[in-house]
């Protein structure tokens, strides 16, 4: 690979793990006035880990607790079932349809301690395949992986019968382009390294009883997730952000009789990351902030400086909607549709998939239909998660 083809090789490797077909200031001149999607590095932080959520439109702020929670939200690990050890490992394959080595590997152990604490670590391993180097001759230089992955810990208290909070630490390392250092094609190439955290609540209200007989319950939940210094991949570069979200959702567990339980949830999400100013030819500012700033300062400044306003604003918030329907407690079917704006990443699809339960193992399923012509990594994929709940197996 020659030395220009480096930083474009980069840009190509975070194009294909977001999924997006529209690059800030780039996509707003090829496509048109008004694109202008925010982008962060090391995106496979945002991808659904599991098939429960993945199948009910990536809600997860407000859903029912389990061993995934210390990815949508820490906090709800406090209202696992007592005594319980829950072990979840999930496997998506990434881009299928075109290439058969990308995929992301996700595990996850959450345990309740006491009545009213719980803790969980999880493991995120996103593999880029192998990737052959040249020379400016087109001499194979070797072949290199690259890879992304995660590590985190989290601890959950309740606050009250009804209310817990939960925070969590996480490692990142993104080894993108350390393979172009070995190759000899770049200066001062290193791995990119980062640190984050997660600040969360959780509400889980009583159950009452309605007309008929019938139950229902409110949840609600909100996570700040993903809050980390940027990554550096070069000693000279400024780094770039983390994609540090807002996420906050409700839900409404309708018990049917005493077998049918019916959940509805909708989550709200928002990056907490600077959105791309519009430049002139010089590459002056014309509308918007700079973007260029430390990432805490980006945090609050991603609320009001998009260069179209408060309505570009708005148009940030991407909009999950999920549905679950479990049949004593032992099968599963659930559907969902998320929408994010078209000038935004245009991520606009609908999910389905089911659970089953047996005793101390389970099995989720989910499959995704893009509803628009923006092309998704995890179109005509079938993804799958399996489940291990070690208290049932004690009871």
């Amino acid at each position: 690979m020659p030395h220009n083809t480096l930083v474009r090789s980069g840009l190509f490797l975070m194009l294909v793990v977001s999924g997006l077909q529209m690059q800030g200031q780039g996509a707003r001149t090829q496509f048109g006035e008004g694109l202008n999607p925010v982008t962060t590095s090391v995106p496979f932080l945002a991808i659904s880990p599991d098939s429960r959520s993945g199948a009910m439109g990536d809600v997860g702020a407000a859903t029912t607790p389990d061993a995934n929670s210390i990815h949508w939200n820490p906090a709800k690990l406090a209202f696992l079932e007592d005594n319980t050890q829950s072990l979840s490992l999930n496997y998506s394959p990434w881009l299928s349809q075109l290439v058969p080595d990308i995929n992301l590997v996700y595990m996850a152990y959450a345990q309740k301690i006491k009545k009213n604490q719980g803790f969980a670590f999880d493991l995120r391993y996103f593999s880029l395949g192998e990737i052959q180097y040249t020379d400016q001759m087109g001499n194979s230089l070797g072949n290199f992986e690259s890879y992304e992955f995660a590590f985190s810990g989290a601890y959950s208290l309740k606050l009250s019968n009804t209310l817990s909070a939960g925070v969590s630490l996480r490692y990142i390392l993104s080894n993108l382009t350390q393979a172009a250092g070995q190759a000899n094609i770049g200066d001062n190439i290193r791995a990119g390294q980062s640190f984050a955290s997660d600040v969360a609540l959780y509400y889980e209200g009583e159950r009452f009883v309605m007309d008929g007989g019938q139950t229902g319950r409110f949840t609600a939940g909100m996570n700040i997730s993903n809050l980390g210094t940027k990554i550096r991949y070069t000693e000279t570069d400024g780094g770039d952000f983390i994609p540090t979200n807002l996420r906050v959702g409700t839900g409404f567990i309708w018990g049917l009789d005493q077998y049918v339980d019916l959940g509805f949830y909708f989550d709200m999400n928002k990056l907490l990351v600077p959105t791309p100013p519009l430049r002139d030819s010089e590459g002056n500012i014309i509308a918007g902030r700079d973007d260029n700033v430390p990432f805490f300062q980006g945090v609050f400044q991603s609320f009001n400086d998009a260069p179209g306003g408060l309505s570009e604003e708005i148009r940030e918030i991407v909009w999950n909607f999920g549905v679950e329907m479990w049949y004593d407690d032992k099968f599963a079917l659930r559907g969902g549709y998320q929408h994010e704006a078209l000038e935004k990443g245009g991520r606009q699809y609908a999910t389905l998939g089911l659970g089953m339960r047996f005793n101390v193992f389970g099995l989720d399923f989910s499959y995704l239909i893009p509803t628009t012509r923006v092309r998704n990594p995890l179109e005509n994929t079938l993804r799958f998660s399996l489940f291990w709940n070690f208290h049932k197996a004690q009871s």
